[in-house]
């Protein structure tokens, strides 16, 4: 077994015990770039609030992307919520949606008092089924959201198929796929609106934020109100003593300047860090093919993958945990994204933990992502995979 010593990490686990990972799941690429420019925001000693690094952010977000327009969130959750208020969605409405998601995503119809309706996956992207998604629709269904899990694309030409077939809205929720793409195309690209977060853990980060992209004028002129109390601005409002009038009820759902500032220098190298992760993958992938307990998912032809996750599939649920708890015992962390939404405690007290999504099910007992960030170094995934390989010879025997 390849040996090597690194710092070790005090993070937590799900019982709040302290671990010493020498792996963790991830590290958050960064540079003096990131602290230059944040440095250069706090020295201003002003406009930390609403200062010329949203306008930019959101200029450069929406030409990387391929949209009209963008506007930054302090969190991808709030982006998913303003866009449901602004699309009109409420107590009438369905919203079909993946239970095999981050829970924002079902919590977004809820936040309008909408319904959410789940949709089985497909098992090669682990994206949304198009055919299941077509066999949910309803005379009150207004829109649909799938997820590109983990950085790789769902079917998405066949979903913003469907949603044009039927006239309701495509809303993209992109949070873990910032760069990925089909066929050359930004994912993010395809629905009325998509929704990016920024979280740690994430492609581009800030740490916290998020944006929504749209080509819609009436759409951003709507959701700019509902992200700051419905106040309307033609100036800075903390350098004008002009009057500002309130047309809506709105929020207080922006990003600081500050934040702003780390996402301008994260997208100047983003195409870097994309490639970085691409070829850890890479390396994973050479290594864990032969082992035969494993599954791999599979990149398909003209889907670009970004990795946010590096997911394999185990046998069950037993033996995914065995393995969890032998990695751990050697330091390396990792987790399963996700436990199906629909089974949770909170959506089971509502009505829906009865419900019948088999491929859902399936992958989610399967389902582990193993360590993945662009500074993972290759004796560090041979560490990994060694450990992975000193497992099953230890349960095979």
């Amino acid at each position: 077994m390849n040996t090597f010593h690194i710092k070790k990490l005090n993070l937590s686990d799900k019982k709040g015990k302290t671990t010493k990972w020498k792996i963790p799941l991830y590290k958050v690429f960064t540079d003096e770039n990131d602290i230059k420019q944040v440095s250069n925001v706090l020295k201003r000693g002003m406009d930390w609030a609403i200062g010329p690094e949203i306008e930019k952010f959101e200029s450069s977000l929406a030409q990387y992307i391929g949209r009209k327009y963008c506007i930054a969130f302090n969190s991808g959750t709030s982006a998913g919520h303003a866009a449901l208020i602004a699309l009109g969605i409420n107590a009438k409405s369905e919203v079909i949606v993946p239970s095999f998601t981050f829970i924002s995503t079902a919590n977004w119809p809820l936040m309008v008092q909408a319904s959410p309706k789940f949709a089985d996956i497909e098992m090669q992207t682990y994206g949304m089924d198009p055919k299941d998604l077509e066999s949910k629709i309803s005379k009150k269904t207004k829109a649909v959201i799938p997820i590109h899990y983990g950085g790789l694309p769902c079917k998405i030409n066949e979903i913003k198929e469907i949603s044009n077939k039927n006239k309701f809205y495509l809303i993209e929720d992109a949070a873990e796929s910032f760069g990925a793409s089909l066929n050359g195309r930004k994912i993010g690209s395809f629905g009325t609106v998509s929704i990016f977060s920024f979280a740690g853990n994430k492609i581009l980060t800030t740490g916290e934020g998020g944006a929504l992209c749209t080509d819609s004028k009436e759409l951003y002129e709507k959701i700019k109100l509902i992200r700051s109390h419905g106040r309307q601005l033609h100036s800075g409002y903390f350098s004008s003593m002009q009057d500002h009038d309130y047309f809506s009820l709105g929020y207080n759902w922006r990003m600081s300047s500050i934040t702003a500032a780390l996402g301008l220098s994260q997208l100047d190298k983003i195409e870097k860090i994309i490639d970085m992760r691409r070829n850890n993958a890479k390396y994973y992938q050479s290594k864990l093919k032969n082992i035969k307990e494993i599954s791999l998912q599979e990149e398909l032809p003209g889907f670009k993958h970004v990795y946010q996750f590096y997911p394999i599939l185990l046998r069950n649920s037993t033996v995914r945990a065995k393995l969890m708890n032998f990695l751990a015992s050697k330091g390396i962390m990792t987790r399963v994204f996700f436990k199906p939404v629909h089974k949770t405690m909170f959506f089971s007290k509502i009505g829906y933990g009865s419900l019948n999504l088999p491929n859902t099910e399936k992958i989610s007992k399967q389902i582990l992502a193993l360590p993945m960030f662009p500074t993972l170094q290759k004796e560090e995934i041979n560490y990994i995979i060694d450990t992975i390989t000193k497992f099953f010879e230890s349960t095979n025997k």
